[in-house]
């Protein structure tokens, strides 16, 4: 069995080698046959002689060392062709210096010698070229279906490649380009002729009879790629596009996989420009442990840190389910990773001590948190035991270990706040950056906006009710969010790790705000449905503690620019170090006791520019904010 799978192996590799060899015996005949036909009295061709033997000998040894037996002729190209051209090159001069070591090129013309490399390129590229062109033209028995007739929109490097693969499966037909580049206009790209511009759309697949629309723009900023998807929803014909590239870089996507066009893709931005090498620094053999590990952010945390080449990496979870499916996840990517998944509760302190005395961790990120708004504003015990005391009891316990690195994660909501969540965020914020004046421990803060497609945030509700049939609900015309995606979220926590010096609050610059109800609208769109009409849209007003608009720093930090164009440093607000720990101390207490008034009075002591009312129209406890 192993012996007929090495001859398999080795069969068509031998088969190559066997044609060079002819063909360069071919090139050298014919070579000299051209060099003595112009003599009065040529002498007669031998068809093999000990010269000829040297000459397949030294170009056999350059062909073999110029690596032209690795490439496949199903995908000759450029690259084969000059490697042909690199090997008859220095094929010539092995030969020369072979014969003048056997007779001092006696029998050998040196016009041969020049004539030689050129017919050898030819005899060694046109069969390649020629078996691929017949590979990628020929018609495919098993499709039955006739070719999708379908326009590409984007007549650059990507819109190259696609059509290319297009061209070869057989499968679509292209029939144009569309580019608003005016210097491509009556270009063709493999054939295939640019017609017109993207506003030209709507007519142009009309007049082609177009059954599909092919968007071929993984750059493209956020206005450009709205623009085209509505162009595209205008046309009224079905559209997909290619992954974006940071889809291909990480791997998730392969660059030629059509897919349907996704929120994220109308509302992503320009990928962050991080310095990836002081990451990699500063991880690297490291031991890291991460809370909250099995949540959205915490996952993607997981996956990034674990790419980084970490030493170790601990995972504390307080959902069994979660902490097991991350386990199973990274276990499988990153077999030679020493991973520890503890299931526990961050704000248990006889978890958190044995945790820290066992895994030894240098760099810390706290991503667990409680973050559903609405949830939270009638949960005010457990919003403040899980954010802030259980922040506290990591945090302190980092301290006690010798941590390097603590990097705290946070929201937005957490500036100027009106609801408990935003509210214990900030306490959590403001006892970390009046703690890192205290210890050896770099304590941080990473505060941002909305995560696209994270637990319990608006995507999925959404896209449940366009799946059930609507109304999709949306609390105000007007109320607007920023936006990011989970893997740029945890970029961002991870450059907080490197840039940080300890009580600094980082934030990504989050473009502009997006409304809700335009976000509505496009998931409807994208789904193949009309607003208002298959779908419908409805405002509910919005609801306790909710704002409507959210900012990322506080009037008082006085923010500025780092050496990142998009990452910006707050300075933190400083408080009593006594007056912080005994509202801490009375908040503990009032936990115990479940006395949630006492809670509600810390909070409102511990953020003076916050208070609490009862809500005419509800029976919970609405937060208000003084400064508004």
């Amino acid at each position: 069995m192993r012996t007929r799978t090495l001859i398999a192996a080795i069969h068509p590799r031998l088969a190559v080698v066997l044609h060079d060899l002819g063909m360069v015996w071919l090139a050298w005949i014919a070579t000299n046959w051209l060099r003595y036909s112009f003599e009065p009295d040529p002498p007669p061709l031998t068809w093999f002689t000990p010269e000829i033997g040297l000459v397949l000998l030294a170009q056999g040894l350059v062909l073999w060392w110029t690596g032209l037996y690795k490439g496949l002729w199903r995908f000759a190209s450029l690259p084969d062709l000059w490697n042909i051209v690199r090997a008859g090159v220095l094929g010539a001069l092995a030969i020369a210096v072979a014969l003048f070591l056997y007779n001092r090129l006696a029998t050998v013309p040196r016009a041969v010698l020049l004539i030689y490399p050129a017919l050898l390129v030819v005899f060694l590229g046109a069969p390649r070229l020629a078996y691929r062109y017949w590979k990628d033209s020929r018609f495919d028995l098993s499709v039955r279906a006739p070719a999708k007739r379908v326009l590409v929109l984007g007549a650059g490097r990507a819109g190259e490649v696609l059509v290319r693969e297009l061209l070869r499966e057989n499968r679509y037909r292209p029939l144009g380009f569309l580019d608003d580049n005016a210097t491509l206009r009556g270009a063709k790209v493999h054939g295939i002729p640019v017609l017109g511009t993207l506003e030209q759309l709507p007519q142009l697949s009309r007049e082609v009879a177009a059954e599909m629309l092919l968007i071929a723009m993984p750059s493209a900023s956020n206005a450009q790629m709205q623009r085209v998807v509505e162009a595209c929803e205008q046309s009224g014909i079905a559209f997909r596009t290619v992954p974006r590239l940071q889809d291909v870089v990480s791997g998730r996507m392969a660059f030629n996989e059509l897919k349907e066009v996704a929120i994220e893709d109308l509302l992503g931005r320009d990928p962050v420009q991080l310095d990836w090498t002081a990451i990699r620094i500063g991880l690297s053999g490291k031991r890291v442990l991460v809370t909250g590990g099995g949540g959205s952010i915490g996952s993607e945390l997981c996956r990034q840190v674990a790419r980084l080449g970490v030493q170790s990496l601990t995972i504390l979870e307080l959902s069994e389910y979660n902490l097991y499916r991350i386990a199973q996840e990274l276990k499988r990517e990153f077999p030679e990773l020493l991973i520890d998944a503890v299931l526990g509760d961050c704000g248990d302190a006889v978890t958190c001590e044995r945790l820290f005395a066992a895994a030894r961790p240098q760099i810390v990120f706290h991503a667990a948190a409680y973050k559903h708004v609405p949830l939270l504003q009638t949960q005010i015990r457990e919003a403040f035991r899980n954010n802030v005391l259980g922040t506290q009891t990591v945090a302190k316990a980092a301290d006690r270990h010798g941590v390097d690195c603590f990097v705290l994660i946070s929201t937005d909501k957490a500036v100027n706040p009106t609801s408990v969540m935003g509210a214990c965020k900030r306490a959590a914020e403001i006892f970390c950056q009046n703690f890192a004046a205290r210890s050896t421990t770099r304590f941080m803060t990473v505060r941002f906006g909305n995560v696209l497609d994270s637990a319990g945030s608006v995507v999925p509700l959404f896209r449940e009710q366009i799946r059930n049939g609507g109304p999709v609900t949306v609390t105000h015309p007007e109320i607007t969010r920023y936006f990011m995606t989970i893997p740029e979220a945890c970029q961002l926590i991870l450059q907080a790790g490197v840039l940080g010096q300890g009580g600094e609050i980082f934030a990504l610059d989050m473009g502009e705000p997006v409304k809700i109800s335009y976000l509505a609208e496009q998931m409807v769109r994208l789904a193949n449905k009309t607003p208002g009409r298959d779908i419908a849209i409805v405002y509910t007003g919005l609801r306790p503690g909710e704002k409507l608009f959210e900012e990322l720093f506080h009037a008082q930090e006085s923010y500025q620019s780092t050496k990142h164009a998009k990452i910006f440093l707050a300075q933190p607000r400083s408080m009593s170090w006594d007056l912080l720990n005994a509202q801490l101390r009375q908040a503990a207490q009032a936990v115990r006791d479940y006395d949630e008034d006492a809670l509600r009075a810390c909070l409102s002591n511990l953020l003076p520019e916050f208070a609490w009312r009862d809500d005419a129209d509800t029976a919970d406890i609405v937060p208000i904010n003084r400064n508004a």
